[in-house]
């Protein structure tokens, strides 16, 4: 049994302060994207957001906030995501990666043994965002939050990790600037 969280709780520098999972792509919000790609892949879905919290709960699913309102990155947005989260394996995916794998969750929990605490996808480079995290690292997150980590790298170097390796990259695309988001496929196409 797996929860998914989708990452929507950014502030969006890059695309200049807009809400990007609720920007347009292909006729409907970016997020409505990734609900498609892994909605049928978990067992719970929720989203971290911490604007327009009425616009994301549209989407049908349960909608979570960070604690605290400073904006403290991904991790934050993990933590929300794994207090939240019923199941003891959580995924977690950014709002802004429209082309994820169908297997990804089948293949990231093959390697989420009874050694493991983390298992992040990999294809040409690490994903790290796009991972399956045991709910029980909460604490260990927040403490980590607590001491300034912001980086989700260094705070997964220190846990018990696995990588599974993809072979498509461009599965994992993210559309990051006004620029990507123009210029990504086409009716679901991965762009080029």
């Amino acid at each position: 049994m797996v929860s998914g969280v989708i990452l929507a709780g950014g502030e969006s520098r890059r695309m200049g302060g807009l809400d990007k999972g609720l920007l347009m792509f292909d006729g409907q919000p970016l997020i409505q994207h990734v609900i498609q790609r892994i909605a049928s892949q978990v067992n719970e879905l929720l989203i971290n957001a911490n604007r327009h919290p009425a616009a994301y709960a549209a989407f049908g699913y349960p909608v979570v906030r960070d604690d605290g309102t400073d904006f403290l990155g991904p991790l934050a947005g993990m933590l929300a995501g794994l207090k939240a989260a019923q199941h003891e394996w959580v995924l977690t995916v950014p709002c802004d990666t429209p082309f994820l794998p169908a297997d990804l969750v089948s293949r990231l929990s093959l390697a989420a043994t009874a050694e493991v605490d983390i298992v992040v996808a990999s294809a040409a480079r690490i994903h790290a965002t796009v991972m399956l995290c045991r709910r029980s690292l909460a604490p260990n997150l927040a403490n980590a939050l607590a001491q300034d980590e912001r980086k989700v790298q260094h705070w997964q170097a220190l846990q018990r990790r696995a990588f599974v390796e993809f072979a498509d990259e461009s599965a994992f695309a993210n559309l990051n600037t006004p620029q990507q988001l123009a210029g990504a496929g086409h009716d679901g196409q991965h762009p080029d």
